[in-house]
């Protein structure tokens, strides 16, 4: 019987130009990674290419021609499960389990999110980016073995610059 791999996804989001090396860390060993917007540059996302592939969406700071590109929603398909991930949850307008998705990622209010609802989970990894108020720095990874998913919410421990 052989024994089944399990299939780690980091993500990441509201980088807004800012890719700390923390982050580079908490990422590796990732099969994929998922940007789920307000990303800032072109290099962010060819400097998380270097540990995996990347799927991003579009955020409300993605502005310029480098970003025209981006969807404003990205479906992935992994693992046997499917995949929602959009910038701003406020804008899902889907009843997720009836559309067959195990998740929904999203990014947009810098607050961490990991929990399950009705059967799927929400992810959101918070703010990789740069601080705001009082919200912590974080990444994410799921993790798919066998259909099955779970998150994590990665808090990130800044060096002192």
């Amino acid at each position: 019987m052989s024994r089944k791999k399990e299939i780690t996804i980091g993500v990441i989001a509201d980088t807004h130009g800012l890719l700390r090396p923390e982050a580079i860390a908490a990422l590796q060993g990732s099969n994929l990674i998922l940007h789920a917007g307000d990303i800032g540059s072109t290099e962010i996302l060819e400097r998380l290419r270097l540990i995996a592939p990347v799927k991003a969406v579009l955020g409300n700071v993605d502005t310029l021609p480098w970003a025209k590109s981006l969807p404003l929603i990205e479906v992935v398909d992994v693992g046997g499960l499917s995949l929602y991930m959009l910038h701003d949850l406020n804008r899902f307008d889907l009843n997720p389990a009836a559309a067959g998705f195990s998740a929904v990622i999203s990014g947009h209010s810098h607050s961490p999110m990991n929990e399950f609802r009705n059967g799927v989970l929400y992810f959101n990894p918070a703010s990789a980016g740069p601080r705001r108020f009082n919200l912590p720095i974080c990444v994410g990874k799921i993790r798919i073995l066998d259909k099955n998913i779970s998150g994590e919410i990665i808090e990130l421990r800044i060096a002192q610059r």
